[in-house]
C-alpha cells in the first residue's frame, strides 16, 4: 500500500474498534489526495458533505490546504427532461474524454425522497463502462431535498475533484425544479439534454433548460427517431434566435447526438471546448467564474445565518408559532421576520421624525 493511502487508511481501520473513526487530519488528508488516493478523496467528499460542526471545521481547513491545486479543470453541468438519458450520455461521453487522455470526475446527483431522505443512487449502474474505468471517478451524492436536487456541498466536491488531479468535471443532475439554475450557476458550460418528438420543444422552453444552455443536444438521434431529432434541432434552433443568449460572444448550437451509438458525441464536446476557448480569449470565462464564488459565499453565508437562527435559544420556541401564522394567514412574513431578528438581539432601522433613517438599539431579552 503506497504511503498515501496508508495515512488514510490506517486511522479508518483504528476506527472500526471503538465507535466513530477518529477525525482526519487535514494535512494527511490533502496530501493524500494530490498523490491521487481515491480512499483519500472519498473519504474527503464525505467529510465536507457531513453536517456535524466538528467536520465543517476540519472540512474548511482542507479546502483551504487544496485552493492553490484548484480551477484548472473543465465543469460541464449536464441536465435535461426526464428520461432524456441523461447518465447514459455522460456514460458515452465521459469513456470518450477517458480515451483521449482526460482524468474524468463524475459528479451524480440523485433524487432524494423528501419524506425519508432516501437516495436511488442508481447512476453507478447507468454508467457501465465509467464504474470500472481507472480514469474516472464517479460520486453519485443524495440530494438529501436541497435546491433543484442539487448536493448541498457539490461545489466543495468540484474543488477536491480538481485538487485530486481530475481535468474535467460533470455535474449532473436530476432535472427538476430549479436545479438548471443551480447547476448553472457552478459550471463553466451547461448543457441540456432534450428528446426527440412534438411537443418536447415548447416544454424545454417552458422549463427554462434552453434559457440558460450553452449548448443544446437533442439525444437518442439514431435509429427510427433520427428523423424525428433533426427536426427537434431545427425547431430548437428557431427558437434560440428569439431568445437572448446567456454570453454576448457564444450563441448556443443545436446538436444531435446518440448516447447509444456514440455518433454525435465528439461532435459534443468539440463545441464545449471551442465554448471554452472563446470564453476564455474574451475574459468571460474568469468573469463567470468571479460571479459564481461570490454567488457561493453569499449562498453559503444565507444558510448558516438561517441555521444560527434556528439553533438559538431565543429564536427556536419562537419558529413554530410563527410558522404556522403566517401558513394560516395571520400574520405577514415581513412582520414574523422582524419578530425573530428582534428576538434575537438584531438592531434594526427605525424612521425618526426628520424622515431619514438612525439605527436603534440591539432588542433587549
Amino acid at each position: 500500500m503506497r504511503a498515501a493511502e496508508r495515512a488514510v487508511a490506517e486511522p479508518c481501520a483504528a476506527g472500526r474498534t471503538g465507535g466513530r473513526r477518529p477525525a482526519p487530519d487535514p494535512e494527511a488528508l490533502a496530501v493524500a489526495i494530490r498523490a491521487g488516493s481515491r480512499t483519500a478523496l472519498a473519504r474527503a467528499i464525505t467529510l465536507v458533505e457531513s453536517r456535524r460542526a466538528e467536520d465543517e471545521v476540519l472540512a474548511e481547513a482542507l479546502l483551504d490546504r487544496l485552493l492553490p491545486f484548484t480551477g484548472a479543470a473543465q465543469r460541464v453541468g449536464i441536465t435535461g427532461v426526464p428520461g432524456v438519458g441523461k447518465s447514459t450520455f455522460v456514460d458515452a461521453l465521459g469513456s470518450y474524454l477517458t480515451g483521449r487522455g482526460h482524468r474524468l470526475a463524475v459528479l451524480a446527483v440523485d433524487p432524494s425522497s423528501t419524506r425519508t431522505g432516501g437516495s436511488i443512487l442508481a447512476d453507478k449502474t447507468r454508467m457501465a463502462r465509467l464504474a470500472v474505468d481507472p480514469a474516472a471517478f464517479v460520486r453519485p451524492s443524495p440530494s438529501s431535498g436541497t435546491l433543484g436536487g442539487v448536493a448541498r456541498m457539490t461545489r466543495e466536491t468540484m474543488l477536491l475533484c480538481e485538487a485530486a488531479g481530475f481535468d474535467v468535471v460533470i455535474v449532473e443532475t436530476v432535472g427538476v425544479g430549479q436545479s438548471e439554475t443551480v447547476v448553472a450557476d457552478m459550471v463553466d458550460v451547461f448543457v441540456a439534454l432534450m428528446l426527440p418528438g412534438a411537443g418536447d420543444e415548447l416544454q424545454g422552453i417552458k422549463k427554462g433548460l434552453v434559457e440558460l444552455a450553452d449548448l443544446v443536444v437533442i439525444n437518442k438521434a439514431d435509429g427510427a427517431m433520427r428523423t424525428a431529432a433533426a427536426q427537434a434541432a431545427r425547431h430548437y434552433a428557431d427558437a434560440l434566435r428569439i431568445i437572448e443568449p446567456t454570453s454576448p460572444i457564444w450563441r448556443p448550437p443545436v446538436l444531435t447526438a446518440s448516447a447509444l451509438t456514440g455518433e454525435g458525441v465528439e461532435r459534443v464536446w468539440a463545441e464545449i471546448e471551442r465554448h471554452r476557448a472563446l470564453l476564455e480569449a474574451s475574459g468571460e470565462r474568469a468573469a463567470r467564474r468571479r460571479v459564481q464564488q461570490l454567488r457561493w459565499f453569499e449562498s453559503l453565508l444565507e444558510d448558516r445565518l438561517r441555521e444560527l437562527l434556528r439553533r438559538d435559544r431565543k429564536i427556536a420556541p419562537l419558529l413554530p408559532a410563527l410558522e404556522a401564522a403566517v401558513a394560516e394567514g395571520r400574520i405577514v412574513a415581513p412582520a414574523a421576520v422582524r419578530r425573530l431578528l428582534e428576538a434575537a438581539g438584531f438592531a434594526r432601522p427605525e424612521t425618526h421624525p426628520g424622515g431619514g433613517r438612525r439605527q436603534a438599539r440591539p432588542a433587549s431579552g
